[in-house]
């Protein structure tokens, strides 16, 4: 059976698949399903913690939890989009390590922003999915 979605990292680009992701993710027809940005807000209502990599952990934990509601997995992410405010190169090599562990294996486009602010004053970091369903 031919997979419903194909990676692609064309060797006249930088090889995105080094660092965990695909320049390219073609997605043959199928139902798809368009996952609101995660953050570090819990059921409980608990305080968002203020380690960046703690809200990560989070709001990984809360799009698998998305996903799993789906009958999805990590592999039939087609993009992640990482929202994440005072956005460095420092910052960003903070979050991938638990971003790459959510994808398990998983190598889905991956685009992350830079934003002034997120839904409220204490948030870091936002996680947006589109997911092609599994037949």
């Amino acid at each position: 059976m031919k997979p419903s979605i194909v990676r692609m990292n064309p060797s006249s680009l930088p090889d995105a698949s080094a660092m965990g992701y695909s320049q390219i993710s073609v997605v043959e027809p199928g139902r798809m399903a368009y996952i609101s940005g995660q953050v570090a807000w819990r059921p409980g209502g608990e305080p968002v913690p203020e380690d960046l990599v703690e809200q990560m952990k989070i709001a990984t934990g809360n799009a698998k939890a998305t996903l799993e509601a789906l009958g999805a997995t990590p592999h039939d992410i087609v993009i992640a989009r990482c929202f994440m405010t005072d956005l460095t190169t420092e910052r960003l090599n903070l979050i991938f390590p638990p971003l790459l562990a959510f994808f398990d294996g998983a190598q889905p486009s991956v685009t992350g922003v830079g934003v002034a602010a997120l839904a409220a004053p204490d948030l870091q970091i936002e996680l947006e999915l589109t997911v092609r369903l599994p037949d």
